[in-house]
């Protein structure tokens, strides 16, 4: 499978080193961006076949069998429209759009010219998250009662976070993964959401606090931010015992405790490249499948975490331009 990258950012340089090897055959076969000496630079380095100095000239490449959108949150919903309009496969890097409004044209329109979308939110495909949701779905802690994420880096110096223009903020871009995790293991029947947030001086959230109540009691308590480090853990609670899980964006090892002692220890698979692959896979098995979108990231799911961030952002005071 032929894989056109648009955008040669730090983004799309973990995906381009992920396909130099093939994996599966899914290869990285032409780059595109704003930029011609961009693209030549980006290709060189990745010995890529084909570098683009615009995105409709990608689109237009027939080889193109799907189209990696890794702009800005800000920047997504363009080019995802005009590879919808070439037909084209395409993976949308998360945040999928800036707002749900924008998730909503870009879905309606994939459908309407029967073209496969999906978001690369990379948690959803990854094997140990489908491990934590068989552990929990097996009773390996009893019923689940309790869950905290937690996911700060240091980024408060990055144009991308804090530039509303460019969805800037903590919540799409680190909070989003916090956000999919408790939905992923608790479920969507959220009826409470109460939220703190650190707005900063350029209007756009630095560091928040989500609690989230579901319609059978069990809560989640999330931590996002952009302003420090910190140890990136999710943890979920049961009436027999706990999971521990390491990096919940990536989860690399899961410990499972039955009471207080660790019972048992899982690992990422030793053959994982960086986990970006397993996206690219599922988009492969989807796209030979002739399916409009994939099981394991639903469109009716990234509308809905993009309208409850819309929500939040809402409570906060934090606005975009295209809001």
């Amino acid at each position: 499978m032929n894989i056109g990258i648009i955008g040669a950012g730090h983004i799309a340089r973990k995906m381009a080193s992920v396909l130099a090897s093939e994996p599966q055959g899914c290869r990285c076969y032409a780059v595109a961006s704003r930029s011609q000496q961009k693209a030549d630079d980006f290709a060189a380095e990745f010995g890529i076949e084909r570098a683009y100095g615009s995105y409709e000239a990608l689109l237009s490449d027939p080889a193109v069998d799907l189209v990696y959108i890794a702009t800005p949150n800000s920047h997504h919903f363009s080019p995802a429209m005009m590879a919808i309009a070439h037909r084209k496969p395409c993976l949308v890097e998360k945040s999928f759009a800036a707002n749900a409004a924008q998730a909503k044209a870009m879905i309606a329109e994939a459908e309407r010219q029967g073209v496969f979308i999906t978001e690369a939110i990379w948690t959803r495909y990854l094997p140990m998250s489908h491990k934590i949701k068989e552990l929990l779905d097996g009773g390996a802690i009893g019923e689940p009662k309790a869950l905290t994420a937690s996911l700060c880096y240091k980024i408060d110096h990055k144009e991308r976070v804090l530039r509303p223009e460019l969805c800037g903020g903590a919540l799409l871009d680190v909070g989003v993964y916090t956000i999919n995790f408790a939905r992923m293991y608790f479920g969507t029947d959220i009826v409470r959401t109460a939220s703190n947030c650190l707005v900063g001086p350029t209007g756009v959230d630095m560091h928040e606090n989500v609690s989230l109540t579901f319609g059978d009691g069990r809560m989640a308590s999330l931590q996002s931010g952009a302003l420090c480090f910190n140890d990136r853990q999710g943890i979920i609670s049961g009436t027999e015992g706990y999971l521990r899980v390491d990096n919940v964006n990536c989860p690399t090892t899961v410990e499972v405790y039955r009471g207080m002692e660790l019972a048992e220890t899982y690992h990422a698979p030793t053959d994982m490249i960086n986990g970006f692959e397993y996206q690219v896979f599922e988009c492969k098995r989807c796209i030979e499948a002739g399916l409009l979108e994939s099981p394991m990231m639903p469109h009716a799911e990234t509308v809905a975490i993009m309208q409850q961030m819309d929500a939040l952002r809402r409570d906060w005071g934090v606005r975009y331009p295209m809001d």
